[in-house]
Order: structure tokens, then sequence, then C-alpha cells
């Protein structure tokens, strides 16, 4: 089964990029012919400092390998070193009505948080079914929230083939990852765009001072708490092993948990969790031309993928078949 995602490189990797899409990619290595992206034409609609881009592409790299891909089971790659994305993206749009588009959630929920609503953003969606056509994806993992996009793709493919009569383009289905919303020190969504993360590599001292002020509620020390309604205990169900988990939503129940116990004991398991990872990526990011050539490695592999799929694009189409440049 060939399984495809991406991943944006708008900032650091943080705990809700872990648990809900990297650690699942990790696994599904094994079994499964992977394809992973680092979306930096994607990440141009919020990064603008090309230094940043730059950086933050390069460490997400870093960040796959320190947790755990391995390049000889899975592909991983830039976005923009597959330049035939963006030419399926554009036959897409010729059959893609603008309805389509306007319908994103995505798209109003990033406007109404102060995004500037540029027409990169409007055609997010169309560039992401480019993304996983272009490789034939079986299945894409995602979270719920993303579950419309890849709605999206199938209805793009749907309308390329039912206007050129052709089968070219095949459905992905989408695969949902197992991890519940992962909430952010605010007790929204943790999301960059909403400045509440927690980094998978921060520094100890950071990573503890963002854990200590996760936010709760007034409930006094001896009275009982709902566990289901702790942020604190949701991180720490990510991290911590079912008995242990149990054990803390019992004492929730009678009560006497104060909730600086419970955030003292998420960082522990954090740094049980990240901090030999952390050396790994140290050693990691010493080492740049190694990460370059797994990177020009797996856009070879993508881009041969890429021609394939387009030289069958291009025939539906009436276009003229050229050799891979």
């Amino acid at each position: 089964m060939r399984i495809l995602s991406g991943v944006q490189p708008s900032g650091p990797l943080h705990l809700g990029n872990y648990f809900g899409a990297i650690q699942q990619h990790i696994e599904l290595q094994e079994g499964n012919e992977a394809f992973y992206f680092i979306a930096n034409y994607h990440a141009m609609t919020t990064v603008h400092d090309p230094e940043l881009l730059s950086r933050y592409t390069h460490e997400v790299a870093v960040d796959y390998l320190a947790l755990g891909l391995d390049p000889t089971r899975a592909v991983l790659f830039r976005q923009s070193d597959v330049p035939e994305v963006q030419e399926l993206a554009w036959i897409l749009a010729t059959v893609t009505g603008k309805g389509l588009l306007d319908r994103a959630h995505s798209y109003k929920d990033k406007i109404q948080r102060g995004i500037v609503p540029s027409m990169g953003l409007y055609y997010y969606p169309v560039l992401m079914a480019a993304d996983i056509l272009l490789y034939r994806a079986d299945q894409v993992p995602v979270g719920q929230d993303q579950v419309q996009h890849i709605e999206m793709t199938q209805d793009m493919a749907q309308s390329f083939n039912h206007t050129y009569r052709t089968d070219v383009l095949k459905r992905p289905e989408p695969r949902l990852n197992r991890a519940a919303r992962v909430p952010g020190i605010d007790g929204e969504k943790m999301s960059k765009s909403y400045h509440n993360t927690i980094g998978i590599f921060e520094p100890p001292g950071e990573a503890k001072k963002k854990i200590m002020s996760i936010k709760t509620d007034s409930t006094p020390v001896a009275d009982p708490k709902d566990p289901a309604r702790c942020n604190v205990l949701a991180l720490l169900r990510l991290l911590a092993g079912p008995e242990e988990v149990a054990d803390w939503e019992d004492r929730y129940r009678k009560g006497g948990v104060g909730y600086g116990q419970v955030k003292t004991r998420l960082y522990e398991l954090y740094e049980e969790r990240f901090a030999p990872l952390r050396e790994r990526r140290e050693r990691l990011a010493a080492d740049r031309d190694y990460v370059e050539d797994i990177l020009r490695q797996g856009a070879r592999r993508a881009r041969a993928e890429a021609h394939l799929l387009l030289e069958q694009v291009w025939m539906a189409v009436g276009l003229p078949r050229r050799r891979q440049g």
C-alpha cells in the first residue's frame, strides 16, 4: 500500500505534529511504500522570510530522521524539488469548481484567526490534491480536521477523470490518525498558528516552563476533578502507559490531586521520551551534507514517480509528452 503525507516547515515541530501525524508516519514505514514530503510551497502562505523558510525546511528533515524515519524504507523529499506538482495543480485547477474551494473549512478558520487571505491560501487545497494524486497514494494519514481536504482531492480526481474520460487519477482514502485532539498550553488545538505549542525538541528548561504553564481550572486540590476536561491529563495520556493513565484518572475522581503534580509527571514523561532523541537530533544537525543527500535521493525517486503519472495526464488532456528535465 502506498502511503503519502506532508508536513509544513512553518516553524519548529511540536507535540501536536508528533502525536497527530509523525508517530504514525514512522510506524507506517513497516510493510508499506511511504512517501513523505516537506511542504515548503505550502509554508509560503505564512512564512515570507527566505532564510527562515530554508532553515525550517532543513530542520523538519533533521527532526524526521531523529524521530526514526529510515530513508531506506521511506522516501523523504522537499515538495519544491518536484516541480511537476505545480503543473498537475494547474491542470486540476482547470476542472475544479470555485464552489468547492469556497467550502474549505481550513481557509475559513485561518482567515478568522487573522491570516491574510492570499490566493495561495485559497488555492491551497488544489496544490494539496496535486501532492496526493501525483504519487498515486492509496491512503493519506490525517487528523479529523484534514478529512475535508482528502474529500476535496477525491472530488478533483473524479472531475478530471470524468472530464477527460479516463481513470488516470487514483482515488485516495483518508487514514485517520489514532491520536485524539492534542491540546496546546492554552487548551486550544496545539498549532504553530496559535502560538501555544510544546516543541518536540525543546531545551529541557523551556519545555518545563511551558508544561508548567498549561491552562487548568481553579478546582481546589482536595476536590474531585473531571479527568475528561483536563488539558494536562490529555497530554499525559499520549505519553504514559494505560495503567498509569487509569491510576491518574482514579485519583482525579477521588480528589486530593493538584495540577502541579500532574504537570511535573508530564514533564518527566516528556523527557523520558524525547531526551534520547534530542541527542540523536544534535548529531544529525551537525552533518548537513548527510541530510541534504537523503533529500536529494528522495527527490529523484519522487520525480521518477511524478513523471510517470504526468505522462498519462498529458496524454489524457492532449499536451505533448516530454522527457523529464
